[in-house]
């Protein structure tokens, strides 16, 4: 009996271990690229993923910083890679969480990088897919600030080119913003970005 309590309490001791290693290595991931580091930040995050493998937001922030860093990026030659290798990492949190709607919104973010990059080749073939993506996160998590927002600050940036209206866009904007302030992420590493975004958008929406 002693024996069945001693690897009891030691199969729950490696639990928390292994809890504590991952939540570390996370905070240290994050710290990283707060730093500005996004390179280390995004490599950390895959040795995370290579352990982690039941865990889809390791993936989810190799892809999130890949993405971001193909809309800095000043070397267009260099965007391709990002977007490689954010749309590997998006697949891989797919396949562990999927019907996941921060992982659409990322999706959605990602074929927007394409477009941005060559809106005259990539418009008409991104486009739909980005907003199948908007259309599928919407219709699971209605209520999530970044599902609210991206798909609208996407809409708006279609307006420009279609002339519609934005003054029912700029609403939605301002409705994002009151989700944000209502959303409890569920966990401090799970996706909470976007407020900043959403707000600043709202400053400029309609002005152009």
């Amino acid at each position: 009996m002693t024996k069945i309590f001693t690897m009891i309490t030691l199969f729950v001791c490696s639990l928390l271990s292994a809890q504590t290693q991952y939540e570390k290595g996370m905070g240290n991931a994050l710290g990283i690229w707060k730093d500005g580091k996004s390179n280390e930040a995004s490599a950390l995050f895959e040795r995370i993923a290579s352990v982690e493998k039941d865990k889809w937001l390791p993936n989810y922030y190799v892809a999130f910083i890949n993405t971001v860093e193909a809309f800095k990026a000043q070397d267009k030659t260099k965007i391709p890679a990002y977007l490689d290798k954010a749309q590997k990492a998006v697949d891989e949190a797919s396949i562990i969480s999927p019907n996941n709607a921060e992982i659409m919104v990322l999706q959605a973010m990602l074929y927007t990088a394409w477009i941005v990059q060559d809106p005259m080749t990539n418009g008409m073939k991104y486009s739909s897919k980005a907003m199948e993506q908007y259309y599928k996160a919407q219709a699971i998590a209605p209520n999530n600030p970044r599902v609210v927002f991206c798909k609208t600050e996407f809409e708006i940036g279609g307006a420009q080119w279609t002339g519609v209206d934005v003054k029912a866009l700029c609403k939605e904007v301002e409705r994002s913003i009151q989700l944000f302030a209502d959303f409890k992420p569920e966990t401090p590493f799970h996706p909470s970005w976007g407020l900043e975004r959403a707000q600043e958008t709202l400053k400029n929406c309609g002005k152009k």
